[in-house]
């Protein structure tokens, strides 16, 4: 590298924009299918890093400067590029394989999907993930009328309409998406994409994992590339970057954006880069700070990096999984095993992989640039002092002749005569004085 982490890492990214939507971005069409997102890409990846870099409520993602000054400054880019590796991997297992921004409806119970999985999935109520302690007042308030269906969804055969959300008034009691179930008259209409499945309604509703039925105060399920949900984190990505912050402090990166009354903006096309900001700035709030049970987030990092990023050692981003999934640096937490665990490992080598192979393509490029600016340089400077040679020739050549011509005798004859005396023919020899010549005039 060069020394400026940050840039060296742009670089790198801007190299491998083309893998990152070929290779990286990539969702599971079928089952072994798997085709370029259209949700996520990299314009928007590295519009939302661009944002995250500068800062968010003075926190900014990690890209390794640290080491801009110190004696390792030329590798610094590398620890940036195993954060954003380490980020990639669990936002690829997380919303990118689905090619979804929402959360979709996947707990299934008895082979069926109830609606009203909107208001939490596994057994979790996202209305109640409130903020404690001196963060309290940044939690988002429910409002029971607030009436939001989410904008992506799942698209495999049969897959549950989009969550949706909306007072009691409203939808009193919800029943379940049954994936078996063919469209009615062969014609699907529940979503774009629709192959299979559909709503059954049944008296009284069909229960969750928690007991609901309704879908009353349920807009806060996952949204964005690491699945920001519930109140409390919602209410603070409003705090520090929404309207909520504008309001506090006279600036934001999103001042018109209330994210506590419309949470769906973060999955908006006209805000393309809030789905990933809102993942960044759940990295920077949650993961890059991690030191608990004496495992350290940064130190560990570093620690990958320094020991030869071995991708066969799958300590960190095993511990980095369980912190993101569970809520624990372990494979195993209280909340449960971490999901996915092969398949977070492989995104982690995949995005490394593509990274390095283009950290050597882009700072061979940028050695290449330099040896060709050195020798440009070094022919200027050829061509420069050719010319002052030619200068000073030309300087001395034309010294020379004016001194030659100043030591030739200078020839004076005088003719004082009247007009009316006689012309009178005179001869005249002069001695040259380096040859001794004669030379003879006549004048009439």
């Amino acid at each position: 590298g060069t020394g400026d982490a940050i840039g060296d890492v742009e670089n790198v990214l801007n190299a491998a924009a083309t893998a990152f939507d070929t290779e990286i971005f990539m969702y599971e069409a079928a089952v072994g299918v798997w085709e370029p997102s259209d949700v996520y890409r990299f314009d928007g990846f590295i519009s939302g890093l661009r944002k995250s870099i500068t800062g968010v409520a003075g926190q900014t993602f990690y890209m390794g400067s640290d080491f801009d000054s110190t004696a390792d400054a030329a590798d610094g880019y590398k620890y940036g590029l195993v954060n954003i590796a380490a980020f990639l991997a669990q936002s690829m297992k997380e919303t990118i394989r689905y090619n979804a921004c929402d959360e979709n409806n996947w707990d299934s119970i008895g082979g069926v999907y109830p609606l009203s999985n909107a208001c939490g999935q596994l057994a979790q109520s996202y209305q109640d993930y409130e903020c404690y302690g001196d963060e309290a007042e940044m939690q988002c308030e429910v409002d029971a009328d607030m009436t939001l269906t989410a904008r992506t969804n799942a698209k495999w055969w049969g897959a549950p309409q989009p969550l949706f959300c909306g007072p009691t008034s409203k939808y009193p009691a919800t029943g379940y998406w049954d994936p078996t179930q063919a469209c009615p008259g062969g014609s699907c209409t529940d979503y774009d994409g629709q192959k299979a499945g559909a709503v059954v309604e049944v008296s009284g509703g069909r229960a969750n994992r928690m007991g609901r039925t309704d879908v009353e105060g349920c807009c806060w399920w996952g949204r964005g590339v690491i699945q920001t949900t519930g109140v409390c984190n919602i209410g603070k990505l409003n705090y520090y970057v929404g309207a909520k912050a504008y309001a506090r402090t006279g600036t934001a990166a999103y001042p018109d954006v209330d994210f506590c009354k419309r949470p769906d903006y973060i999955c908006s096309e006209e805000y393309p880069a809030l789905k990933w900001v809102a993942g960044f700035f759940y990295w920077m709030q949650t993961v890059q700070p991690w030191d608990v049970s004496g495992w350290n987030y940064m130190d560990n990092l570093k620690q990958w990096v320094e020991d030869g990023m071995d991708l066969s050692d799958t300590s960190f981003i095993d511990a980095v999984s369980g912190i993101v999934n569970r809520g624990c640096s372990q494979l195993s937490c209280p909340a449960g095993p971490v999901d996915g665990v092969a398949d977070r490992r492989a995104n982690f080598e995949q995005v490394m992989n593509v990274l390095l192979e283009n950290s050597a393509t882009a700072f061979t490029v940028d050695d290449n640039i330099n040896a060709d600016a050195e020798t440009n340089g070094n022919q200027l400077t050829l061509i420069v002092v050719l010319v002052v040679i030619a200068v000073l020739l030309v300087v001395v050549v034309a010294a020379y002749i004016c001194y030659r011509r100043r030591s030739l005798p200078k020839k004076v004859v005088n003719f004082d005569h009247d007009e009316d005396e006689p012309e009178v023919e005179v001869s005249v020899e002069i001695k040259n004085k380096t040859e001794g010549a004669k030379l003879t005039e006549t004048n009439v």
